[in-house]
């Protein structure tokens, strides 16, 4: 990292005290205003979205939080059981973000969460956690059913393994512990969120019958503030999308042409 802006935070979490890292870019000048909170994806660790969400940040002149909540999903990570969507993990994000509020006065309506793959996982856990909390939320390629992507992809298996105790099937707290770490379990929780998910309908990592699913059991709540789309691509996440998004949520960003019948 050679940006004189980010700063490598420690946040100590409120529920078990280890040190937990994160990334922080503040705006020159600027107190306060909108905040982006960064997720990484499946495999990497905070330093994954640096380099693709700072330069949106920087010309909008909005501050960017890249937490790390407890490193990579990965079989290789001595701390997988407490990655992947953790009661742990999804704390040391609420964590890092009260320590800047306490000093930067975010608003709910300013605070944005953007993530893909895994990264687009954990947005829909935390967005589930806290429902008011964000004033938007945008994910891109989730994972919405874990014990699903256990079997459509043998080149995670592994690692989802590592993550939950074991394969599905193999006892009720393994099971449960699937259920728990999957956004599928929280359609309640996310029909209250403001929320954007977008899949490509050629994902070969991540179906994007994932979404499907979690669109049929939001539909079925009449979401207020749900939108989805299924793009012409794969495993992608666009990032000038997401961030218009966010300047239509701020009120920053011309309108469309309405159409007449």
């Amino acid at each position: 990292m050679h940006d004189k802006d980010v700063t490598d935070l420690t946040v100590v979490s409120s529920l078990d005290g280890s040190a937990e890292r994160a990334l922080w870019f503040r705006p020159h000048g600027v107190d306060g205003g909108p905040l982006v909170v960064g997720l990484h994806t499946w495999s990497y660790d905070r330093f994954n979205q640096l380099q693709q969400m700072l330069p949106f940040c920087r010309e909008r002149g909005w501050s960017l939080l890249l937490p790390e909540f407890r490193g990579p999903n990965l079989k290789s990570n001595p701390r997988a059981p407490q990655a992947c969507g953790s009661a742990l993990a999804c704390q040391d994000v609420f964590d890092a973000i009260s320590e800047l509020q306490s000093g930067q006065g975010f608003s709910p309506s300013e605070l944005f969460l953007l993530g893909g793959s895994g990264g687009g996982h954990m947005a829909l856990m935390l967005a589930a956690q806290r429902p008011a909390l964000w004033g938007g939320v945008s994910c891109w390629v989730p994972i919405t059913d874990l014990p699903a992507w256990h079997e459509e992809n043998p080149d995670y298996s592994v690692d989802i393994e590592a993550c939950c105790g074991g394969a599905p099937g193999g006892g009720d707290q393994i099971d449960r512990d699937y259920l728990r770490r999957s956004p599928l379990s929280y359609a309640q929780e996310l029909a209250g969120v403001k929320l954007s998910v977008h899949h490509g309908r050629y994902d070969p990592v991540v179906s994007y019958r994932h979404t499907m699913k979690l669109v049929a059991e939001l539909e079925r709540l009449q979401p207020a503030n749900f939108f989805f789309e299924i793009f012409n691509g794969g495993h992608d996440i666009r990032y000038e999308v997401a961030f218009r998004w966010f300047d239509e949520l701020k009120g920053e960003a011309g309108e469309g042409a309405r159409l007449s019948g």
